[in-house]
């Protein structure tokens, strides 16, 4: 690690979201893991699991476009100041719900959806405005990896944080937490000083931007590429992670501690991951180490999918935690560092609509193929069809490479 790791903290704007956002993210993890744990705990459904993922992240899928649109239209900063309260709104529902311990479980999943739409609007907004934060933008990568190693930290220390409060306080003091950890964020945003927001003229309604976004992207062979990518990984593979607690509870014969742990080993990875992106130099072929990452997310999950035992398991969590991050960040870093600016809360919609839209619909899939093959046999399929996308994405580099030499000669 070198200090050019941390370039994009020179920004006072960058550095206030940063401090703000990483406490947030700690309470949103312990949610998302206490969220998972009382599924479980209430249906013992592995199905139940990919409902849940799929309640809250499709309506990202559905709306992710609008969300988009207005990230172009309006002014991101405000639109991102209401989603953040909206989700400090959600989480305070939650907490009552569980506290007064009248609750099913679909109203647990209704919230869940309610946190997925907020969700469709705040990560455009969230997105695009990074670059706004960002004084030098050739310091934009570093600080996409800084975000990228935020997320994962967070998810590191949250759902550790989280089994122990769940199996000492119980499920209602994880959306507490979480609830309070909002006014780290919306004070961060009001500190900022961003330049003063113009409002531009439009000469076509939503649905034309609409249209306008979706030719551009089809336009744009490199984008469109690493969108496909990003939205098969999404829908196939990524979702293995809402299968932990049957690891967890099912496997190694643990409790909510054990689930938290298995978690906080995948974040650990995808923490290392982030770190070592955030460290590259400028000018490395990213592509082709996002190839390379691939095949190592693949070998994790197949090293992982029939261990039984434990510490073992964890090494190859983290394994795959590290490969997994060059999906998110390298396909986030590539789009943001190409895309022409009157487009990027548009084309990030789509980056979050692969991200977001693909996982739930994976969710309900892999859910209902571990019933039927059992949970180590899923992940073991889902680890080999990530090595056969990272041996497509390295053939494709060779031949680029190849190709690009030729054309030198």
């Amino acid at each position: 690690m070198n200090i050019s790791t941390f370039n994009a903290f020179k920004s006072r704007n960058y550095r206030l979201y940063f401090s703000g956002q990483s406490i947030s993210l700690i309470g949103t993890w312990m949610q998302k893991t206490a969220v998972s744990w009382v599924i479980y705990s209430q249906t013992h459904s592995k199905f139940m699991l990919g409902v849940t993922l799929f309640a809250s992240m499709f309506p990202s899928f559905v709306f992710s476009f609008l969300g988009g649109v207005a990230s172009d239209r309006y002014n991101r900063y405000k639109l991102l100041l209401i989603t953040q309260l909206a989700s400090m709104l959600q989480a305070v529902l939650l907490t009552v719900l569980i506290y007064f311990k009248h609750y099913q479980v679909w109203q647990i999943i209704g919230l869940s959806a309610f946190l997925g739409l907020i969700n469709a609007f705040d990560v455009p907004a969230r997105q695009s405005l990074v670059y706004e934060m960002v004084d030098d933008k050739a310091d934009l990568p570093n600080a996409l990896a800084l975000n990228s190693s935020m997320v994962n930290l967070s998810r590191l220390i949250g759902p550790g944080i989280a089994g122990l409060a769940l199996e000492k306080f119980g499920e209602d003091i994880c959306f507490a937490l979480n609830a309070v950890s909002f006014i780290a964020v919306i004070g961060s945003l009001l500190r900022m000083k961003l330049p003063a927001y113009t409002a531009k003229a439009r000469t076509k309604n939503i649905l034309g931007e609409l249209k306008e976004g979706f030719a551009y992207i089809r336009a744009t062979p490199s984008i469109s590429l690493i969108l496909l990518t990003l939205a098969s990984v999404s829908l196939l593979v990524l979702p293995y992670t809402t299968l932990m607690p049957v690891y967890a509870k099912d496997i190694f014969k643990g409790n909510a501690s054990t689930f938290g742990v298995i978690d906080s080993a995948i974040g650990m990875g995808a923490f290392c991951g982030a770190i070592f992106l955030a460290s590259l130099k400028p000018g490395k072929n990213l592509r082709r180490i996002l190839a390379f990452n691939t095949l190592v997310f693949g070998a994790g999950l197949v090293l992982f999918s029939h261990s039984t035992i434990y510490p073992l398991a964890l090494v190859f969590a983290t394994i795959a935690g590290f490969g997994m991050m060059s999906q998110i960040t390298i396909s986030n870093t590539l789009i943001q560092t190409t895309v022409d600016p009157s487009m990027r809360g548009r084309v990030i919609s789509f980056y979050a609509m692969a991200f977001f839209g693909m996982q739930p619909l994976g969710g309900l899939l892999i859910g209902a193929i571990s019933q039927w093959i059992g949970t180590p046999n899923t992940v073991l399929l889902q680890g080999v069809i990530t090595l056969i996308i990272g041996g497509l994405l390295f053939r494709r580099q060779q031949l680029a490479a190849a190709s690009e030499l030729a054309i030198n000669s």
